[in-house]
């Protein structure tokens, strides 16, 4: 774990362009991945996007600031697989949450209970917002708005606005 700080904040140094901080952003997600779980790219979920059941995994306040179109949040300290008992076990499920690494432990979860085709959004919602996806507020409106988790995460989000509260 303090290699991991110690290379978020050796990339955090060296930003000069988005094109190299998404380079360093692969490198810190690689790091961080187990790959328990398969991921989906964003693109390739834009073009699923109707066929599978987008579950959130961040705290309760970040999902309220924004979150994908037609996303259900289930949380991450509070998840419960009740939160998901009405859906088949052959349901596509595509997992997020700020970077990837919480929703990798929930499609861990999922994954054991049964669910057969449960995928990690890669990058999860910073990497959605960077490459100009829609997000919205909980009145389904588009927003601008992110929740950046906290201020060492949100260097990796660039564009948007942050929220840290």
């Amino acid at each position: 774990m303090r290699k991991l700080l110690l290379l978020l904040m050796f990339f955090s140094w060296f930003k000069p362009n988005a094109q190299t901080n998404s380079r360093a952003y692969k490198v810190m997600l690689e790091g961080m991945y187990k790959h328990t779980v398969p991921t989906i790219s964003c693109k390739d979920l834009k073009k699923e996007q109707s066929q599978v059941v987008l579950l959130d995994t961040r705290a309760k306040r970040e999902f309220e600031v924004s979150h994908l179109p037609e996303a259900r949040w289930v949380g991450y300290e509070e998840f419960d697989l009740k939160k998901v008992d009405n859906l088949p076990k052959n349901t596509p499920i595509v997992v997020y949450c700020t970077v990837g690494v919480r929703s990798e432990r929930i499609g861990e979860k999922l994954k054991a209970a049964g669910f057969q085709n449960v995928r990690n959004l890669y990058g999860s919602i910073f990497e959605w917002v960077n490459q100009g996806n829609p997000i919205v507020d909980t009145q389904a409106k588009p927003t601008q708005k992110v929740h950046a988790y906290s201020r060492s995460w949100g260097i990796w989000l660039n564009k948007g606005e942050k929220v840290y509260e």
